[in-house]
């Protein structure tokens, strides 16, 4: 396993880490939730990604009963929740301070954890003052309940008006997000974040590198006539393809395989590695619903070396999608 900063840092997160998005607490049984995680911590996977709203806290009680079991050592991982959508009513959602403060109690109980190492503002609340979602994420920091603080899908201008209110009431800065990223969603990664790594010291903790299961290799041979392809329905997922847009991505992913083939690894190993290339990506996190899928994708450590400066070039040639910065003459 590989370990990278987070961030400025001086956190040490495996490049691959583990989420329970979609799966634990709704997928899969809690036997196979627990050989899963197992497999990663072996692995030397360090880092377990989480939410309030993931089975509406179902899985972080899966989780939390894992870890209890395991018996491993709590200096030895990471793991994380994410406030926002905490329930229906009008104080169970969004960033005030009621609403963090009870969401990261919720968490410690749900998770059976002392505090939690990584503590994500879920979407951006415009309904809520910025310094107050800051305060309250220092005020936990300062309680010893976090140990960093971060956001999840927020602008570039949102997270950089959060680290100018800490400046100025000298608090701490959020030091992670958590974007999309892959090789169909870019733009806000490789573009609209590029200022922020070397002058805010943002790290990253990408999700989706399969791009929601179209890099998986299932739809090689093309759609099933008649098939429906749907990306996960979660409301916050505004944007979703059409059966027909994902249909003109099927030549694409067919050549993708064919490189992928070309350099000896499978299409998942070669797609989660071309995120890792990223050297502003500190850990992509992994899904999946089955043991033997979770190793194929540990793999795409070993296929790092073989994406070579060419090799890149070859897929942005084919994607036709490299963000390409504005020139001001």
């Amino acid at each position: 396993m590989e370990y990278r900063n987070l961030g400025k840092s001086g956190l040490k997160v495996s490049a691959l880490s583990f989420g329970t998005w979609v799966t634990f607490g709704n997928q899969i049984d809690d036997r196979t939730a627990r050989d899963l995680m197992h497999t990663a911590y072996d692995a030397g996977i360090n880092f377990f990604d989480n939410a309030e709203v993931y089975a509406n806290g179902r899985s972080e009680e899966v989780m939390g009963r894992i870890l209890k079991e395991s018996g491993w050592p709590r200096d030895t991982y990471i793991v994380s929740s994410k406030v926002f959508w905490g329930g229906d009513r009008p104080t169970q959602r969004g960033l005030s301070r009621k609403h963090i403060t009870e969401a990261c109690h919720a968490a410690l109980r749900r998770l059976q954890v002392d505090y939690l190492d990584l503590f994500f503002c879920h979407r951006a609340d415009r309904e809520t003052p910025i310094e107050e979602t800051v305060w309250a994420m220092n005020d936990l920091m300062r309680q010893g309940k976090i140990l960093y603080w971060g956001t999840s899908e927020w602008d570039a201008q949102r997270i950089t008006e959060a680290h100018m209110v800490a400046r100025a009431q000298n608090l701490v800065p959020p030091l992670m997000e958590q974007p999309q990223y892959n090789m169909f969603h870019r733009e806000r990664v490789e573009f609209e974040y590029r200022h922020l790594y070397d002058h805010l010291g943002l790290g990253t903790t990408i999700w989706s590198p399969l791009a929601s299961g179209l890099l998986t290799g299932k739809y090689n041979a093309g759609l099933p006539e008649g098939t429906r392809v749907q990306l996960p329905e979660l409301e916050w997922l505004r944007s979703k393809m059409t059966s027909e847009e994902t249909r003109q991505l099927i030549p694409k992913i067919q050549q993708l395989a064919q490189i992928a083939q070309d350099l000896g690894c499978t299409l998942p190993q070669m797609a989660i590695a071309w995120c890792l290339k990223n050297p502003h990506v500190s850990t992509a996190i992994l899904g999946a619903s089955r043991v033997e899928q979770l190793k194929e994708n540990l793999g795409a450590l070993a296929a790092l070396e073989a994406l070579t400066p060419e090799v890149m070039e070859r897929v942005d040639t084919l994607l036709g999608n490299k963000p390409h910065f504005p020139v001001y003459g």
